[in-house]
């Protein structure tokens, strides 16, 4: 399943910070784009822990989930025409974009669905050789997986982001929003966010917030969107 999972997870991360980068850059910031990593090209987004140890470490624990991240891209918030609003918009891309690749990857389900129906009965990739397939079905079963576990990792990447938490996008967007006392007390989390991030994913059997929130959150948006696409 490994070989299903990369590039879809290679293709979120770069994408998200690709639309972090673009709507800076738009909105007046062009830090990104002077540093290289307007691009498309995965390379300059490979982060030596989130894109690399991260996925290997979920590989060898046998997570059941496979994740990482892409690095960071530089946005320099005062260059933007309007940084407070801006801001929110800049942070707000990246899990829009996460979206819009579920969507799009249940759509291209659903055509090949439609293409070749026979691809419904054989989707279990344990033991794809005990059953007799065409060349046309196990031509397109890759596909298919892979656009499963990017409907996915893409629904986990929007919503992980937009927790409420600086620096994740959800924390900018809601610093952005905040009236000023506020949203001062939240920035000043930033320091210690990531810290709390890591503390909730994993003491997650102890505190039993992740589990009993977001978990199920992640699971009924990407049903809501297999719903929505498959019909």
């Amino acid at each position: 399943m490994l070989s299903y999972q990369l590039l879809p997870l290679l293709f979120a991360m770069v994408l998200h910070e690709f639309a972090h980068g673009w709507v800076a850059n738009y909105l007046g910031d062009p830090t990104a784009r002077l540093a290289g990593r307007l691009t498309l090209n995965p390379k300059p987004h490979i982060d030596p822990v989130g894109t690399v140890l991260f996925p290997a470490m979920c590989l060898i624990l046998q997570s059941p989930i496979f994740f990482g991240y892409a690095k960071p891209v530089p946005v320099n918030f005062f260059n933007l025409h309007h940084p407070k609003r801006d801001m929110v918009l800049v942070a707000a891309a990246g899990p829009a974009m996460n979206l819009l690749l579920a969507i799009i990857s249940g759509i291209l389900l659903r055509i090949i669905l439609t293409i070749e129906p026979s691809v419904t009965g054989t989707m279990s990739p344990l033991q794809p050789s005990e059953t007799s397939h065409s060349m046309t079905t196990m031509f397109l079963l890759p596909l298919v997986f892979m656009l499963l576990f990017s409907i996915k990792i893409n629904v986990l990447l929007m919503l992980f982001n937009l927790l409420p938490i600086p620096p994740l996008d959800g924390g900018r967007i809601a610093v952005g929003i905040l009236p000023y006392k506020q949203a001062r007390m939240l920035s000043g989390l930033e320091s210690y966010g990531m810290m709390i991030v890591i503390i909730l994913v994993a003491f997650d059997g102890q505190l039993q917030i992740m589990s009993t929130f977001f978990w199920p959150l992640v699971d009924l948006a990407t049903l809501t969107i297999l719903s929505g696409t498959l019909g």
